[in-house]
């Protein structure tokens, strides 16, 4: 079983994220999404266990009890938590991961996985953020301001994170999301394929 790169993706509610990530599962090959579980109910066409895996509240708490969760946060009143399975069948089925978590579940999983590859995303200002949030007619005029104000909160992290893309226009910032995929990978293969053959001759010495 190979060990998978994970691939951290964060950013503020209607950055745009979601958007992004579809395209590069879709341009990159074996690549996983990681279906988080939460507690919160289906919005719009979510299908459980595509989009989330949506369970009750307590039965959550007992997951993550049992030590169940990589990384697991309370978003807005209710939990979200990336199941340790999840890298697990990655890595057996040759994928590498991609995680759409908020910024409380990344700094937990940089402190469990430090190799994992954190990119936070963010638009290009807050009006721009304002506009797509209110464009995707999903929240309340107050939860939209609440989202505005946690944004802030989120962007000031941005310095935790390998790299920052500003999500200015979705085919150029999906052109980047895959170039730091690829890089990421090319420079893992490269140093794998020049470590083995070292590990070689102390197996033959």
């Amino acid at each position: 079983m190979s060990t998978p790169v994970v691939f951290i993706i964060s950013a503020p509610s209607g950055s745009g994220k979601s958007t992004l990530t579809t395209e590069l599962l879709r341009r990159v090959p074996n690549l996983r999404f990681s279906v988080s579980y939460t507690t919160r109910a289906p919005r719009g066409e979510e299908r459980d266990g595509e989009h989330y895996h949506f369970i009750a509240r307590d039965e959550f708490e007992r997951r993550a009890a049992a030590g169940e969760f990589l990384e697991y946060a309370e978003v807005f009143g209710h939990y979200y938590g990336t199941h340790m399975n999840e890298m697990e069948r990655a890595g057996r089925d040759g994928y590498d991961l991609v995680l759409d978590i908020d910024v409380q579940g990344a700094r937990q999983l940089k402190e469990k996985i430090p190799a994992a590859v954190s990119i936070f995303v963010l638009a290009p200002s807050r009006r721009i953020l304002e506009e797509r949030l209110r464009a995707r007619s999903q929240d309340s005029g107050p939860v939209i301001e609440r989202r505005l104000k946690d944004a802030a909160e989120e962007i000031r992290n941005y310095s935790r994170y390998d790299y920052v893309l500003v999500n200015r226009e979705v085919a150029a910032s999906v052109d980047t999301l895959v170039s730091i995929v690829k890089a990421v990978r090319s420079r893992r293969e490269r140093m794998e394929s020049e470590i083995h053959p070292i590990l070689e001759t102390f197996r033959n010495g």
